[in-house]
């Protein structure tokens, strides 16, 4: 047995082992429910700040992705910026220069042009000058007349002797010449004839054509080549002249007599394959021709700049293709000091046709670098809203736990259990019991007051 006392009205009373063996259960029943309900308090509170947790976690890692991806792009626009701004001044520093080549083109060309006047006017002045001046010679030529037409007679005699002797002298060699020929075979006659034009030239290389290339063809194109080559630049290295040579003989003992007009096509044909800008026919073909002996005959209406001359106008059509290529020089010169300028602006062009197409290629590459970023971010803020989902579809579901622990009792468990409920009846019965037992000794004692 066991006693106990009620902790109201201070009574004792005894139980036995089952009473109170049951009241015992139903304590540890009561601290059981009010351990599990502190329990499941802690575990919803550390839910909560285990959300919390991932909740800042995510947020921290999403705002530091967020400022790196926002230091990278304004890392890529600043030097983006940078080189846009380093190509626009350079392109800038090249347009000053071409407008300052452009300007100084156009003052010398005014310098020029001055210079060009002043020479005009100083010329007139000499002119003037030399009229006045020519008044008082003509008074002094007309005072010296007679004797200079005196001496002139005297002159013109010793003049006829010495052409007769000239005569004399071109008889003999041509007779000279024409047993030469009789000896030479056509061949050696042909080279007889480069070679003389070759020591004619040679005899003046160092003092009228110290730049000038003079040399025989060698370079065979198509099965044929020509004679001579004759090439001369400015001291800028631009060509001056060029021109391809060929030399034509026949001995008079040949039996088929070569003309002139047999030799223009091939000749011709050589000077543009090596090409050369005149072509020359150095003949000695066609002797009684009236028209090839008068001098340098221009026969460019059959092809063009092509001349044939005697061999006494070797060294003069030189002479005067190259004089004539030494005038239009400055205007050569001229064109190529344009072609340059156009070649720079076309450089410029090129250059800044390029930068656009640079920059629009670095463009889309940025632009596509800022999509894909944002893709990414976009993925990123999917992703976390679907934790957040899972964790709140968590939450939900510990809280439907929670309600189920919380309406939990011990009649809810024995509710359906008919031996657990025979139980309860015999506690309550015992209960009842020991209550009237508890009760009984007073009555008496009533009743005898």
């Amino acid at each position: 047995m066991n006693e106990i006392k009620c902790p109201n009205c201070g009574q004792r009373f005894t139980l036995d082992e089952a009473g109170y063996a049951d009241i015992l259960k139903q304590v540890r029943d009561e601290e059981f429910a009010k351990a599990l309900r502190e329990r499941e308090e802690m575990l919803a509170k550390d839910k909560e700040n285990a959300i919390k947790l991932a909740e800042a976690n995510l947020r921290s890692s999403l705002e530091a992705q967020m400022a790196e991806l926002k230091a990278q792009s304004q890392k890529s626009v600043t030097d983006l910026q940078a080189n846009l701004e380093a190509q626009l001044a350079k392109a800038q520093t090249e347009a000053a220069k071409l407008q300052a080549k452009i300007d100084a083109s156009d003052i010398e060309k005014q310098l020029a042009v001055t210079q060009a006047v002043t020479a005009l006017e100083k010329e007139r002045d000499n002119l003037a000058n030399a009229l006045k001046a020519n008044k008082t010679e003509q008074e002094l030529k007309e005072a010296s007349m007679l004797a200079q037409h005196e001496a002139e007679l005297k002159n013109r005699d010793a003049e006829i002797n010495k052409r007769e002797e000239l005569i004399r002298y071109k008889d003999e060699e041509i007779a000279r010449v024409k047993e030469l020929r009789a000896k030479l075979s056509t061949k050696m006659v042909g080279e007889t004839l480069e070679q003389h034009c070759e020591i004619e030239f040679e005899k003046l290389r160092a003092t009228g054509f110290r730049n000038a290339y003079f040399a025989k063809d060698n370079d065979i194109k198509d099965g044929t080549k020509g004679d001579y080559i004759y090439r001369e630049n400015d001291e800028l290295g631009n060509e001056l002249v060029s021109i391809m040579f060929e030399m034509k003989n026949e001995s008079e003992s040949g039996s088929q007599k070569k003309r002139n007009d047999e030799f223009l096509k091939k000749l011709d044909k050589d000077r543009s394959d090596k090409n050369c800008e005149y072509a020359v026919l150095v003949s000695l073909l066609e002797p009684e021709s009236e028209l090839y002996n008068a001098g340098i005959v221009d026969v460019s209406h059959k092809f063009p700049k092509m001349y044939v001359i005697r061999p006494q106008f070797f060294i003069p059509m030189i002479t005067l293709l190259r004089n004539a290529a030494l005038n239009s020089l400055a205007v050569r010169q001229e064109l190529a000091s344009i072609r340059e300028q156009n070649i720079d602006i076309t450089n410029f062009e090129a250059s800044l046709n390029e930068f656009k197409i640079g920059f629009s290629k670095n463009y889309n590459r940025a632009s596509d670098r800022f999509k894909k970023a944002i893709e990414e971010i976009d993925k990123t803020i999917k992703g976390l809203q679907k934790v957040k989902d899972e964790l709140l579809g968590s939450e939900n579901s510990l809280r439907l736990a929670n309600d189920k622990a919380d309406a939990l009792t011990i009649k809810k468990l024995t509710r359906n259990n008919a031996t657990m409920k025979a139980k309860f009846d015999e506690l309550a019965a015992a209960d009842n019991e020991n209550a009237n037992n508890a009760l009984k000794p007073s009555l008496p004692a009533a009743g005898n007051a």
